[in-house]
């Protein structure tokens, strides 16, 4: 099958889902085109089956913003036209859906009938998707698609919360390939970090406000009163300067390191005790799961698609919004009693191997071959 895949290229969780999706369905025999106005960051074109198609965006002094929408609608009709698609899939409602469906009008009018598929991950949805200038549009988009999937029964709720929707939502969730996070001692540098046996805490996200790592901040130097430890931060955004400044304040800079938007999130994990997810929203949490393949407990938030992956009491403890406290003592918990620590990690692992690829791919395939009608062997 010919498939084409719409996804932002940029370091957040859809991206990655889509990424990683595509490259699995290459490595199933399926040719993938990936169609972005930048490479994605977890993309090896260099496997048989992958391509990827920029979007250009050309700054004509008529406009005061770039119309990406419209680029991007010319290149789905351009590279389906050109590489016979048979499908294409776009990841995040805003604007890809909208684009999508267009674009699929275009190609009706040249004699070429094309099904779209739209994966809702989250802040399309929960936040930009309920803006008034947005909503419209990205509800129209939702019922013309010919599949629309969501990474999480929550989301799946929100969506039909905030708008009006009048076709199915199927929930395929997110996923990992749990054969990366195996652990690789060797690549596991722990004392760089923390020399002298300290417990390192990590959090991996694109520093929006929604993810609240402040709250990580203040839990840190909670965990840190009371014991030697280090804070490792992976990703760079709008909040990193307000970060960086509270852990100046609480007095907690030498502990805390950011790596910045690092591909190396295995490494970063297997040398971590605990994880942290602090989000205000969340669909789904791709990197809470990312690190309980790595056999990290979680400490998170107890908010939208998260307590769907973090089981209370099992793989990790979950805290209301906010609730700094709460989150140190649960942290305080598992980093003060090995034999405690010891089960959690075990119970992660297991708790991440009901979201491995193997186990969600087929969903998607299954999906492609109903609005195709291609049967798959």
């Amino acid at each position: 099958m010919k498939i084409g895949i719409v996804c932002y290229p940029t370091f957040g969780g859809s991206g990655v889902v889509a990424t990683e999706l595509g490259m699995a369905l290459a490595a199933q025999g399926h040719q993938v085109h990936f169609i972005s106005y930048s490479q994605p960051f977890r993309l090896d074109v260099f496997s048989e089956n992958l391509f990827y198609h920029e979007v250009p965006i050309t700054n004509y002094p008529l406009f005061e913003f770039l119309p990406y929408e419209i680029s991007l609608t010319s290149k789905l009709v351009d590279v389906s036209l050109h590489h016979d698609l048979d499908l294409l899939h776009v990841h995040y409602a805003i604007p890809h859906a909208s684009a999508a469906y267009l674009a699929k009008q275009i190609l009706a009018s040249r004699g070429k009938k094309i099904p779209f598929i739209t994966t809702l991950h989250g802040t399309d949805i929960t936040l930009m998707g309920r803006d008034p200038s947005y909503q419209p549009v990205i509800e129209f988009a939702i019922n013309e698609s010919d599949g629309v999937t969501a990474v999480s029964d929550s989301l799946r709720s929100d969506t039909l919360k905030y708008f009006k929707i009048n076709r199915e939502i199927e929930v395929i969730p997110n996923f990992i390939d749990i054969e990366n996070y195996a652990k690789p001692s060797d690549l596991c540098f722990k004392e760089l970090y923390a020399p002298k046996g300290e417990k390192i805490l990590s959090h991996i996200s694109n520093f929006r406000p929604v993810k609240r790592i402040e709250d990580i901040v203040r839990v840190f130097k909670k965990v840190r009163d009371e014991l030697p430890a280090k804070l490792i931060l992976v990703g760079d955004g709008p909040e990193r300067g307000n970060v960086e400044n509270l852990a100046r304040q609480l007095d907690v800079i030498k502990d805390v390191v950011f790596l910045g938007k690092s591909k190396a999130i295995e490494r970063v994990l297997c040398m971590s005790d605990l994880f942290f997810m602090t989000s205000e929203s969340e669909s789904f949490g791709l990197s809470s799961l990312e690190a309980m393949a790595s056999h990290v407990p979680v400490i998170s938030t107890n908010t939208g698609g998260i307590p769907e992956v973090n089981i209370q009491g099992y793989s990790g403890f979950l805290s209301n919004v906010g609730d700094v406290d709460d989150m140190a003592k649960n942290a305080l918990t598992l980093l003060n009693d090995d034999e405690l620590m010891k089960m959690f990690r075990l119970n992660a692992r297991t708790q991440a191997s009901k979201f491995n690829i193997t186990e969600v791919l087929p969903m998607y395939e299954r999906m492609y071959s109903r609005l195709t009608g291609i049967k798959l062997d």
